[in-house]
């Protein structure tokens, strides 16, 4: 998405004009799949009873714990026999167009590399461990496979309306930091959580963030932040919910945001159902590892 600078601005040779890039699973070192591996174990004895039901039989229907980094071409086949997703590899983050183009098209673009041994705690750009393990499980979700073709479609049609910046909200909220109602209590479903083990822990247990309803309009105006833990997550009462709620002409609603102001990161609005009315403590020590 926007937040981060584009590593290139045109194809970069060797890719398609679609941006596409051949994955070269055979390439990958024993280091690459090691740290595979690593993360792999790390997030999975976080993950159960913090992800959600969705997020957990996605990845047991993709067994992506064959060892090592994920062979598109045979995850691929499982996967668009369940909602007709494909995940295709970039050379890095794309333009928006390209990005969106992809999925209406029922594609994820996915990073080829995988981060450093040095680098398994904090990553600004996104990885193939983000992207393949942190949001392809969800695309095995009917529900959320239609949201993403969607949300693909509505950002074709934001970026000529100039309404970009409230679209990626949507998106940071719920596709990388969302939070759903389970039968069980409240768990995690964003690619920035899951495939984060210290914020897999926080985004659900610590104290400081505030947790509170979904609700579209007042997500498409909230501001947030892309280096740290977020001071605010929204709960979706279920995916089916969200695809709901979201499939519908925001016409009238980017309508309504132009003339509404932005909404701090840290503010609870009276109309605000909440879940947890967060302490932001560890926002007022500066943030990332602080003591």
């Amino acid at each position: 998405m926007s937040d981060f600078e584009h590593v290139f601005d045109r194809p970069p040779e060797g890719a398609a004009a679609d941006w596409t890039i051949p994955q070269n699973w055979s390439a990958y070192t024993e280091v690459e799949h090691q740290t595979w591996d690593t993360l792999y174990r790390r997030q999975m004895t976080i993950l159960p009873g913090r992800a959600s039901d969705g997020f957990m039989k996605g990845l047991e229907a993709l067994d992506l714990n064959t060892g090592g980094i994920p062979d598109f071409e045979v995850m691929n086949p499982k996967l668009q026999a369940l909602t007709g997703w494909t995940v295709v590899c970039v050379p890095g983050l794309v333009p928006d167009e390209v990005f969106f183009d992809h999925l209406a098209n029922r594609r994820f673009p996915s990073g080829q590399f995988i981060r450093k041994p040095d680098q398994l705690d904090y990553l600004q750009e996104p990885d193939i461990f983000h992207d393949v393990f942190g949001h392809v499980p969800m695309l095995t979700d009917p529900d959320f496979a239609a949201y993403m073709e969607a949300y693909g479609e509505g950002g074709q049609r934001a970026a000529g309306l100039g309404m970009l910046q409230n679209l990626a909200r949507l998106y940071w909220y719920t596709v990388e930091f969302g939070l759903v109602e389970d039968p069980g209590g409240l768990r995690i479903y964003g690619a920035g959580i899951v495939s984060s083990a210290t914020e897999s822990v926080f985004a659900l247990e610590d104290p400081s963030p505030n947790r509170l309803g979904f609700d579209l309009e007042r997500v498409m105006r909230t501001l947030y932040r892309i280096d740290d833990f977020q001071q605010v997550y929204f709960v979706v009462p279920s995916i089916e919910e969200l695809k709901r709620d979201t499939l519908q002409d925001f016409g009238p609603i980017y309508a309504r945001l132009k003339g509404a102001s932005d909404i701090p990161i840290d503010a609870v609005l009276p109309s605000d159902r909440v879940f947890t009315r967060g302490t932001q403590a560890y926002a007022a020590k500066g943030g990332r590892f602080a003591a």
